[in-house]
C-alpha cells in the first residue's frame, strides 16, 4: 500500500529539524523530488546537511538572525533515495548583536527541476487499468484553467502533527518562542491541507512527483480557515499518463487565535508537478 506523499514529506521535514529547533520561521522549500514511491512498513532514514549560511541585514532594535540552507535526502531500507529537497529556515543568532559575515550564495538550492529529471521518476504503473475503472479520469485538463476549491479547512491539532512527526521546532509548540506571541503553525501542516484541497479539485491525482518551489508568504495560526486556488500551468503526456504542472495559492481567513492586528492574507505559494492517469 502506498504512503501519501504528504506524510513522507512531513516525516522527512520533522527529522530534519535538529539544526533548526530555535527557528523563527521556515521560509521556503526548493527542488523537492519524490524519487520513488514509499510503501507501508518502509523504514525511512533522513540525512540533513547545512550547505549555506547567510546573515540577515542588521536592523536597529532587532536581534541578529540569519538564514540556513539545508539539503535533505531520505533513503528507504534498501538504500534507495526516495526524497531529495532543500529548505531554508530563519534562525536567531546566538549573540543578538552578532556580525557573522556569513553571506553564502543560496543559488546552491535549485530554482528549477528539468523535465528530464521529472519524467525519470514517473512510476511504471498500469494507468489504463485506472482509467477503465474510473472513466471520468480520462477528461483532459485545460491549461490555464483555475479551480477555486469551495471547501475550506480550519487548522486544528497543529501541535499534535508536530509531535507525531518528531518536529523539534519550538515555535510550533511554545507560544513564548514565537515572534508573534502565538504558536506558529508548522508550514507542513499548511501544505498538507493544501494537498487535501488539491485532491478535491483534481480527484484523480495518483502521485505528487515534485515541488518546484514552495514559499511560506505569511504566518498561519491555530483556528485559521484555509482555502486554495489551483491553476493548471502545463501538461505533458508520459508513459500513457499525464504530468501536470500546477500552481496552488493558499489564503487564510484569520481565526480567534491569530494576532488581532493580522489581516486575512495569502500564506502559501506552491508550484508542483502531479501525476494523473
Amino acid at each position: 500500500m502506498l504512503v501519501n506523499p504528504a506524510l513522507v514529506c512531513n516525516l522527512a521535514i520533522g527529522q530534519s529539524t535538529i539544526p533548526s529547533q530555535r527557528v523563527l520561521s521556515n521560509l521556503f522549500y526548493r527542488g523537492l523530488q519524490l524519487l520513488a514511491p514509499v510503501f507501508i512498513q518502509d523504514t525511512l532514514t533522513t540525512r540533513t546537511q547545512v550547505v549555506g549560511l547567510k546573515q540577515n541585514t542588521i536592523k536597529p532594535g532587532r536581534a541578529a538572525s540569519g538564514m540556513v540552507a539545508l539539503e535533505i535526502k531520505v533513503e528507504n531500507q534498501k538504500g534507495e533515495t526516495v526524497l531529495h529537497f532543500w529548505r531554508c529556515p530563519m534562525i536567531p543568532c546566538r549573540d543578538p548583536d552578532a556580525k557573522t559575515g556569513h553571506d553564502d550564495d543560496f543559488g546552491i538550492m535549485p530554482a528549477e527541476i528539468t523535465d528530464e529529471q521529472l519524467l525519470a521518476h514517473v512510476p511504471d504503473w498500469h494507468f489504463a487499468a485506472y482509467r477503465a475503472r474510473y472513466p471520468s479520469a480520462s477528461e483532459p485538463l485545460m491549461v490555464g484553467q483555475t479551480l477555486l476549491v469551495e471547501a475550506a479547512d480550519t487548522v486544528t491539532c497543529a501541535p499534535e502533527l508536530v509531535r507525531m512527526t518528531l518536529n523539534l521546532a519550538m515555535t510550533h509548540t511554545d507560544a513564548t518562542r514565537s515572534v508573534y506571541g502565538k504558536r506558529l503553525v508548522y508550514g507542513g501542516h499548511t501544505i498538507s491541507i493544501a494537498s487535501k484541497q488539491l485532491a478535491m479539485g483534481l480527484p484523480h491525482i495518483l502521485q505528487i512527483l515534485a515541488w518546484y518551489r514552495c514559499d511560506h508568504v505569511g504566518p498561519v495560526f491555530e483556528g485559521d480557515i484555509l482555502s486554495s486556488q489551483i491553476t493548471i500551468k502545463d501538461t505533458h503526456k508520459v508513459q500513457d499518463a499525464t504530468v501536470a504542472k500546477l500552481s496552488v495559492e493558499v489564503f487564510a481567513k484569520r481565526g480567534p487565535e491569530a494576532p488581532s492586528d493580522l489581516p486575512d492574507a495569502k500564506v502559501l505559494d506552491w508550484s508542483l508537478a502531479a501525476l494523473l492517469p
